[in-house]
């Protein structure tokens, strides 16, 4: 038996109704997973740039920018100069934080619901498992 194979398959299925479920929560704030996680990252290290959070998200830059400017529009996150004037660090306004607390109980209620009967030390091995996935895939 291949596990390999069925463990990412069911990754891939668990995935895609994970998202639109989160996003279905989210849109009650109006807005979706990736405004939320780029919100989530940055009240979590306080700052961060552009091609930091493409690098981390692992998406291009062009698409961080068009959420980023969304987030910019509602008044969440908000571009500092950095030491190189060119670098802009962005960072949560007091509203994001305000918005960032509120979607934080209405996501970890979700989370919790999606974990059910599933205990805290297979939850810690997946966090590991998926960890070392994820530096096997950018390490190579």
């Amino acid at each position: 038996m291949f596990t390999f194979r069925t463990l990412f398959h069911q990754l891939i299925l668990t995935y895609r109704p994970f998202e639109t479920r989160l996003n279905e929560r989210l849109a009650k704030h109006h807005l979706h997973r990736t405004e939320w996680s780029i919100l989530y990252y940055l009240v979590t290290s306080e700052s961060m740039t552009l091609v930091e959070m493409a690098r981390l998200l692992s998406v291009e830059k062009p698409n961080i920018t068009r959420t980023m400017k969304s987030l910019v529009e509602q008044g969440y996150v908000e571009a500092k100069t950095g030491k190189d004037k060119r670098e802009k660090h962005m960072i949560v306004t007091a509203k994001g934080i305000e918005v960032y607390n509120e979607i934080r109980s209405t996501v970890d209620e979700f989370e919790q619901q999606m974990l059910v009967g599933i205990p805290e030390e297979e939850q810690l091995a997946f966090i590991q498992t998926m960890q070392k996935i994820r530096e096997n895939l950018l390490n190579k």
